[in-house]
């Protein structure tokens, strides 16, 4: 059952997370009863379970989930060791290595970003 058009999508705190975490591999709720009785998704739950038993209780915090564009810190004013900058560097330079093996590499920035092919690019 999917949310409406433009809806929002649900927000779980971290204490709700825990609890129905528990509640499935603790107290013997299965998934379906969750998602009956709770409105708990099951790829969402198997999601929590797993990251759950891999991580613990840390694992589930949301503030901890997505850690950005770790190559923003290039730019940016974030103080940075030179090893940090030199280790951001070399990956950076490794992914546009892997695509120009690929034959295509990256016109223009953000939002105008366009990927074109190394074929285009010199028959022009």
């Amino acid at each position: 059952m999917a949310r409406p058009k433009g809806g929002k999508n649900r927000r779980w705190t971290n204490e709700e997370r825990l609890k129905y975490v528990h509640m499935y591999l603790n107290q013997g709720f299965s998934a379906k009863e969750l998602l009956n009785d709770y409105g708990v998704p099951l790829g969402t739950l198997d999601g929590w379970v797993r990251r759950y038993q891999k991580g613990g209780e840390e694992a589930l915090n949301p503030d901890k989930l997505h850690s950005g564009n770790s190559y923003s810190a290039l730019y940016t004013s974030k103080s940075l060791s030179e090893n940090e900058k030199l280790t951001l560097l070399v990956e950076k330079l490794q992914i546009e290595n892997e695509r120009l093996k690929k034959g295509y590499t990256v016109k223009g920035v953000g939002a105008n970003k366009e990927f074109v092919t190394l074929k285009d690019l010199n028959s022009k």
